[in-house]
C-alpha cells in the first residue's frame, strides 16, 4: 500500500516510490567515491606509477566529499532541489567518465577530489527528507535515505570490485557514470518542485555556519557525540583490516573485503531505527545502539580469531552505531524543518572530521598496541558519546 507523506510546512506530497528513489540516488551517489579503491594495483599498472602514488590520488576524495559537506549541501535550501540534485549527479557522471580516460597520477587525484565533492548528494538528499516528510515519520524517511547512503558505502567496493575483474577499471567507472546520469535526468522529474526556503546570501551562510553551533545547543550535542561514535567506528574497520593482513592472520585484500559484508546487517538497522525513534524518541534509540556498539566493540577485542563471532560482533556494532546516526540526524533536521540542510552541512562536517581521525587512528593503533587494546579504545569513545547522550538535549 503505498503512503503519501505530506510535508505541513511545505503543503508538498513525498510518496513512497520518491524516498525509495531518494534512497538509492544517495547510495549511488555515496558509492561513487569507493569503486577504485579495490583497483588500485590496476589503476597503478595502468598508470605506470607506484600504488602508493595511486593511494594519495584516492585520498582527495575524502578531501573533496569534506568541501562537498561544506559548500555543496547547503545549496538545497537556496536553490529548486532537483535543479541542485540533477546537476551534482551530472558532474558525478561527467567526473566518472574523465577519470576513465585519464592518464596520469596527478590528474586523477584532480578528478577524484570532484567526484568525492559531488558524491556528498547523499547528505543533500537526506537534507530533503528532513525537509519534505511530515514530522511525524520524519525519522523513518531517514531512515530509508540513510539505509541507501550505507549501502552505497559498502556497494561501492564491492561492485567497484566485480565490476573491475569484469570490464577493467575504465569500464567499470563507465558504468558508475552511466547510473550517474540516467539518475540525474530522473531527479529533474521525480524530485518534488520546491522553491528555495533561505534568503540569506550564500557566503553569509557559510560564515554563519560556526555560529550555529553556538546558537543551537542540540547542534553542538548532536555534533559531539555524532563525531565520537564515528571516530570508533572508522577506527574498528581501518583497525580491524591492518590487524587481519598480519601475522597470524595474513589474509588476501579481498578475504578482508569479505568482512564489510557484515555491514548488511547495520543497512537494516537505519531503515528500522527510523520507525522506532519516531515512537519512542530520539534519545533512547541513541542510547539504545550506543551501549550494542560499545559491547560489540569490546567483544572484537577479544574474538578476532574466531571468524563467525567476529562477523556477528561487526554486524551488531554496525547496527548499533548506524541506528543511532539515523536517531540522532533526525535531532539535527528537526531544529529548522523548513531549511535543514545548513544544519546538516554543520553537523556532517564535524562528524566525518570524527571518521577521518578515526580512520587514522584505527591504522596506526593496531601498530602501536595491537588489535585488542584499539577495540577498547573504540569502545571508550563509544561509552564518552552515550555520557554526552544522557547530559544533553
Amino acid at each position: 500500500m503505498e503512503l503519501d507523506l505530506v510535508s505541513p510546512t511545505r503543503g508538498t506530497v513525498l510518496r513512497t516510490p520518491v524516498v525509495w528513489f531518494m534512497a538509492v540516488a544517495a547510495g549511488v551517489g555515496t558509492a561513487s567515491m569507493y569503486p577504485l579503491q579495490p583497483a588500485v594495483a590496476g589503476v597503478a599498472g595502468a598508470l605506470r606509477v607506484s600504488v602508493a602514488a595511486v593511494g594519495v590520488a584516492l585520498a582527495c576524495g575524502p578531501i573533496g566529499y569534506l568541501v562537498g559537506l561544506a559548500l555543496l549541501v547547503p545549496l538545497v535550501d537556496r536553490v529548486a532541489p532537483r535543479a541542485v540534485v540533477s546537476a551534482q549527479f551530472g558532474v558525478l557522471a561527467g567526473a566518472l567518465a574523465c577519470t576513465a580516460l585519464l592518464g596520469s597520477v596527478w590528474s586523477l587525484g584532480v578528478v577524484v577530489g570532484v567526484i568525492g565533492a559531488a558524491s556528498s548528494v547523499g547528505a543533500q538528499l537526506s537534507s530533503l527528507a528532513g525537509r519534505f516528510a511530515p514530522p511525524g515519520r520524519r525519522a523513518t524517511v531517514l531512515g530509508i535515505v540513510t539505509a541507501g547512503i550505507s549501502a552505497g558505502i559498502l556497494a561501492g567496493r564491492i561492485v567497484g570490485g566485480w565490476l573491475a575483474d569484469a570490464l577493467g577499471w575504465r569500464g567499470m567507472l563507465l558504468v558508475f557514470a552511466a547510473a550517474c546520469l540516467v539518475i540525474a535526468g530522473a531527479a529533474r522529474v521525480v524530485l518534488p518542485v520546491a522553491q528555495p526556503t533561505v534568503a540569506t546570501g550564500y557566503l553569509a551562510s557559510l560564515r554563519g555556519m560556526p555560529v550555529l553551533f553556538r546558537r543551537y545547543p542540540v547542534l553542538r550535542s548532536a555534533a559531539g557525540r555524532g563525531s565520537l561514535w564515528f571516530f570508533a567506528f572508522c577506527a574498528i574497520w581501518a583497525g580491524i583490516a591492518v590487524a587481519l593482513s598480519q601475522p597470524p592472520f595474513s589474509y588476501s585484500a579481498e578475504r578482508i573485503g569479505l568482512y564489510a559484508c557484515a555491514g548488511l546487517l547495520g543497512i537494516l538497522a537505519t531503515r528500522v531505527s527510523g520507525t522506532w525513534t519516531g515512537r519512542v524518541g530520539a534519545r533512547r534509540v541513541i542510547l539504545a545502539g550506543l551501549v550494542l556498539a560499545a559491547a560489540s566493540a569490546a567483544t572484537l577485542a577479544l574474538c578476532l580469531p574466531n571468524t563467525a563471532l567476529t562477523l556477528l560482533c561487526l554486524g551488531l556494532f554496525d547496527a548499533g552505531l548506524f541506528a543511532a546516526q539515523v536517531a540522532n540526524q533526525s535531532t539535527v533536521l528537526a531544529i529548522d524543518p523548513a531549511a535543514p540542510a545548513r544544519f546538516n552541512s554543520a553537523y556532517m562536517v564535524v562528524y566525518f572530521l570524527g571518521g577521518s581521525l578515526g580512520t587514522a587512528f584505527g591504522a596506526a593503533a593496531v601498530g602501536w598496541f595491537g588489535w585488542a587494546v584499539a577495540a577498547v579504545l573504540a569502545a571508550v569513545a563509544i561509552l564518552l558519546a552515550a555520557a554526552l547522550s544522557l547530559r544533553t538535549p
